[in-house]
């Protein structure tokens, strides 16, 4: 098309974008073209008005304008506002799921999101999917069902502004805009949510923690801040304590406090209001960690906001609710660093059991943008930030056979891909954007769900209506590499892409035998929230392990957060600890374990010589690296160590530490003989006593602060474990 064409579509899109501002709305632009076409006139567009914060994502050397912001960097904008965002997919960046969910919500009222991508779009993988091309895939010869299901979303939508650049533009309906919400009484906040919101920030009670969640653009760290204002000016607290993932998140919150409060000190993260004396304080949650296990921090009036939420781990969110009396945690709904549903469903059960007095309060209008945002529904379509919850048919047939679906035929059924994403983001803490793109085209990926139908199963397959997904498993092919190879892994010298268990046993355990052999490694399982335990996971598992049998898989395994409750699960499904990690996982603030299980005889071979090596180091990592692991893991690792029955010595050291006065340090060896047998042994009460014992003899974790004390409990625990392991039975009495 003539310049004077070019100039005249620029001029009919600012047009239609004031009247997106008229309404409070934000829309999304589909530019299509050659690179180079495409980018002059993203570029003339940028240049056509004075745009609020323009900002240019995608490779810095094929950006026309500087500075340009690489899509892995997208989350250091969170938080920041721009009124025009030109998102570049069309070259060797590629497209990130991930930058796209999180820039479009930092775009506010009356912005343009400019989408550039090559025409034609989605027949083939970009250079972007070789970030999870596993070795020896290359990306260009992966599926690229994700991004035509993204551009055949785009297309479709009437909410969608299409610019071809040899082609008419379409300009997207613009349906009756809502009414303003109602104005709150408070004057600091701009929506009825946001006030509630505030008010009940402003009045924590004791051992009631609350929890806010929100889609982005709802105020949610808004309300934290105002609320924070007015505690400092009450005085209530001598110091408030917040805490986020990132020192960025909390940004917002500290210029509404200071807007609020203008005569407060504000000396980075730490604000101090001298008319009170009280203060504000970020700390990062490690720092907060290691302050509280200090002693330093908490106590009976100590108060902690937590924002974003669903990007700490859970076992960290605990801690930190049993130390501080009254507590917050904000989330967003649909996060980019962690899903606010995954986060909810998850750390509920916490909530119940420490604190049954919870409440819970959601922010639903939105404040950056209007009600009924284009952007925001083409986003949250496009990227299934609101996957629904499939029904659970509780009275529906379950048929007895699971069914094996492929990435063809999930593709080609877009209600059961949403249903059974539904199912991942509700039942897993992090579910991000490129999960879906992973799901869809990820290498060696499969997939295998129990179905709830009042016909059968195999309907699900074709599009049928009447099934749902009540249980999904996503696993992945690895190993299968070399001897050369694995030789080089195994010394350092070489890491190719994926193979996550099998690398990591050969790289960190020497287990070249892991990477030559062939696996199959679970990378999601997850039941619906209404109907699990029922087996529903065990079913698909023992389905699919026939499956890779049948196929020539050698080993099948697992990786996972150490918890007791999941750590019994694949136990009792005969799986072995085969690797432990050494220091705490980012995503769950829990330390990694590796769990596999043979299929074949091949399979049989390497896994007793990782499991030799397992049990060879375990007690020297719990003495040092893992002293921190919690005991009940700890108690359910020793069950899988040989059986050893005990030793005449080892009975009366026994013995004389529970009745006599030896000294239990001296006695360390046998108590530890002690700890490891009786892992087998139904202890019922006396289960406590053991991961007591067992943190003692093999962590070094005193069992009472003084040492007079911790002595007498120990032999407290040991007399109580005598007696309910029935290692004992034959000469207890004449011991005692």
């Amino acid at each position: 098309m003539s310049e004077a064409s070019d100039d005249r579509r620029i001029s009919l899109l600012v047009g239609h974008a004031r009247r997106w501002q008229r309404r409070r709305w934000r829309g999304l632009v589909w530019l299509s073209g050659p690179a180079e076409h495409a980018r002059r006139l993203a570029l003339t567009l940028w240049h056509a008005q004075p745009w609020q914060a323009p900002l240019w994502v995608g490779d810095p050397q094929e950006a026309p304008v500087s500075p340009c912001l690489p899509a892995a960097k997208a989350r250091t904008r969170l938080g920041a506002e721009h009124q025009l965002i030109v998102m570049d997919v069309s070259g060797r960046d590629g497209l990130d799921p991930d930058a796209l969910g999180a820039l479009a919500g930092t775009l506010t009222a009356g912005g343009i999101l400019l989408l550039v991508t090559p025409e034609p779009w989605g027949e083939r993988p970009d250079p972007n999917y070789a970030r999870f091309a596993d070795h020896s895939w290359e990306w260009t010869a992966l599926s690229s069902f994700y991004l035509a299901r993204l551009a055949r979303q785009l297309g479709a939508s009437p909410q969608v502004v299409r610019w071809p650049v040899a082609g008419p533009l379409v300009l997207s309906r613009l349906p009756a805009g809502q009414p303003s919400p109602r104005r709150p009484e408070d004057p600091a906040c701009l929506t009825p949510d946001q006030a509630r919101a505030v008010t009940a920030l402003s009045k924590l009670k004791r051992r009631r923690p609350l929890v806010i969640t929100a889609d982005r653009g709802r105020g949610k760290s808004a309300a934290l801040g105002i609320a924070c204002a007015r505690l400092l000016q009450q005085g209530s607290y001598p110091r408030l304590l917040v805490t986020a993932p990132r020192a960025s998140a909390v940004d917002s919150l500290f210029e509404r406090v200071m807007a609020l409060c203008p005569e407060a000190q504000r000396r980075g993260h730490e604000v101090q209001l001298p008319a009170t004396g009280s203060s504000l304080c970020f700390l990062p949650p490690d720092l907060l960690d290691t302050q509280l296990a200090q002693g330093t921090l908490g106590g009976s009036g100590a108060l902690l906001l937590v924002d974003e939420a669903a990007a700490l781990p859970a076992a960290m969110l605990a801690r930190w609710l049993a130390a501080f009396p009254r507590m917050a945690f904000a989330t967003t709904v649909h996060g980019y660093e962690g899903s606010g549903r995954g986060f909810a469903l998850r750390f509920r059960e916490v909530l119940e059991r420490q604190t049954p007095q919870w409440r819970e309060l959601s922010l639903d209008t939105p404040i950056r943008w209007a009600a009924n945002d284009p952007l925001e529904s083409v986003i949250q379509q496009a990227l299934l930030l609101n996957a629904p919850l499939p029904e659970a048919h509780a009275h529906g047939l379950i048929d007895a056979q699971t069914l094996s679906v492929s990435q063809v035929q999930l593709a080609a059924n877009e209600p059961l891909l949403e249903q059974l994403f539904g199912l991942l983001v509700q039942s897993h803490y992090r579910t991000t954007p490129s999960d879906l793109r992973q799901l869809m085209d990820g290498p060696g990926t499969q997939l295998r769900m129990v179905m709830a139908s009042q016909g059968h199963a195999s309907t699900a397959a074709t599009g049928a209506t009447d099934t749902a997904p009540l249980a999904v498993l996503v696993t992945r092919e690895e190993g299968g590499f070399d001897p050369a190879l694995a030789e080089q892994v195994a010394l350092g010298q070489r890491r190719p892409q994926g193979h996550l268990l099998a690398q990591s046993l050969a790289a960190h355990g020497g287990h070249r035998e892991a990477l030559t052999a062939r696996w199959r490694r679970v990378v999601r399982i997850a039941a619906h929230p209404e109907r699990r335990r029922e087996g529903l996971g065990r079913r698909l598992l023992v389905a699919d392990m026939a499956s890779a049998a049948e196929q020539g898989v050698a080993l099948y395994g697992a990786t996972f957060g150490a918890e007791a409750g999941l750590l019994s699960f694949w136990l009792a499904l005969g799986f072995t600890p085969v690797r432990l990690g050494v220091t705490r996982e980012a995503a769950t603030g829990e330390y990694a374990i590796m769990v596999a299980k043979p299929l074949n005889e091949i399979g049989q071979a390497v896994l007793h010589s990782m499991q030799q090596g397992f049990v060879a180091s375990l007690q020297g990592l719990l003495a040092f690296e893992l002293r921190d692991l919690p005991a009940p893991v700890v108690a359910l690792l020793l069950s899988e160590l040989p059986e050893r029955p005990l030793s005449a010595v080892e009975r009366q050291t026994i013995h004389d530490v529970a009745y006599a006065h030896r000294d239990p340090a001296l006695a360390r060896a046998a108590l530890q003989a002690l700890g490891r047998e009786a892992s087998r042994a139904p202890l019922g009460e006396a289960r406590l006593a053991h991961q007591q014992l067992v943190a003692w003899a093999y962590q070094n974790q005193p069992l009472a602060d003084a040492p007079r004390e911790a002595t007498q409990q120990l032999r407290r625990v040991t007399q109580q474990l005598m007696t309910a392991s029935m290692l004992f039975s034959d000469g207890q009495e004449r011991l005692k």
